[in-house]
């Protein structure tokens, strides 16, 4: 069995991948009210600076800075997957393993982290985050998808309004080719 180490840098900067259990679910926006009561609960209970996110059907990206000495990013993840699925009617398959441990079978066990290393591979995972729903067919341009915060990137002089990136995303951001 693997051994998975998770790099905690205090105050540092992340880079998220989190998925359904269910890749062909469109949970995360059908509920996306519940998701994002969820995020702020865990903020106002362990602060974070959200520095870009995009909620897709099925997975999510996102940067978070956390505070100065904090580096507990798996607390903030434990709880904003939790608040989330006790938000929904519980209507998934689960196994008998899952109701043994007493979990839900809505999200993937583990994530997808990487820790952002300076000031280019941090533009280079936030490209990659409001590139996605592009990637994945679900708009022409960025500025469509509803569920990022493009806007509030054009809106902080980030990103121009028509942005489109090159097409290409610089950084593969874990994903398997």
């Amino acid at each position: 069995m693997p051994e998975y180490r998770r790099n905690r840098v205090p105050g540092g900067t992340y880079f998220f991948i989190v998925a359904l259990l269910d890749r062909h679910s469109d949970l995360l926006v059908t509920h996306i009210d519940s998701l994002r009561e969820a995020v702020r609960r865990v903020r106002r209970r362990t602060p974070f600076h959200i520095d870009a996110w995009v909620v897709l059907p099925d997975h999510m990206h996102c940067l978070w800075t956390l505070p100065e000495g904090d580096c507990n990013f798996p607390g903030r993840w434990y709880a904003i997957k939790a608040t989330f699925s006790k938000s929904l009617p519980s209507t998934e398959h689960r196994s008998a393993v899952m109701v043994r441990r007493g979990e839900r079978g809505i999200w993937q066990r583990r994530y997808w982290e990487h820790t952002i290393r300076d000031e280019r591979d941090c533009a280079a995972h936030m490209d990659y985050i409001h590139f996605n729903p592009v990637k994945h067919g679900l708009v022409e341009r960025p500025s469509d998808w509803l569920f990022s915060s493009f806007r509030q990137c054009v809106a902080a002089g980030f990103y121009p309004a028509d942005w489109l990136g090159d097409g290409e995303m610089p950084v593969e951001a874990g994903e398997r080719r």
